[in-house]
């Protein structure tokens, strides 16, 4: 069973999380990751929020527990984007984004959001999957979006997920 939690307000334990995710950032995107710097200054700002996943059964003491997964996001008014989601390697394929999305979805009703937007590749054929599970469809593409040297351009897509 996984945890779904907001930030810590302790400062050190704050900067382990935030740390903790930037490791995992750098294994899940490779080609983009953003670090500790990137994501404290992103924190910094009231409208973006970071949740975590935590595995509850290799709980230690609250100090020690292990980080599985995270999603940062941002509120505007009455919509919200997730910037980044992401989930440690050892753990895909066991739920977690599932069940930092249903955090996610519940967190932005009770803020009276209307719409939740993200941002995928075309080719990831598993987070599409899940999205669209999450009743998210896709309102855009932008073509040839992602590029990296020496391989072919992939196509972002926009999808959106709307409560109202």
């Amino acid at each position: 069973m996984f945890a779904i939690e907001a930030l810590p307000t302790n400062a050190i334990e704050l900067e382990n999380v935030i740390q903790t995710v930037a490791n995992i950032e750098a294994v899940v995107q490779p080609d983009d990751a953003w670090n500790q710097k990137t994501l404290t200054e992103l924190l910094e700002q009231d409208s973006i929020c970071l949740l975590i996943a935590y595995d509850q059964a290799k709980e230690e003491s609250v100090s020690h527990r292990e980080i599985v997964g995270y999603c940062l996001y941002q509120t505007t008014f009455e919509q919200a984007e997730v910037l980044r989601i992401g989930t440690d390697p050892k753990y895909q394929r066991q739920g977690i984004a599932l069940q930092v999305l249903n955090k996610l979805h519940e967190l932005l009703q009770l803020n009276q959001v209307e719409s939740l937007l993200l941002e995928v590749r075309a080719d990831n054929a598993a987070a599409i999957a899940l999205y669209e599970q999450q009743a998210f469809s896709i309102i855009h593409r932008r073509k040839g979006y992602y590029k990296v040297p020496h391989e072919p351009a992939i196509d972002a897509l926009i999808m959106q997920h709307t409560y109202i």
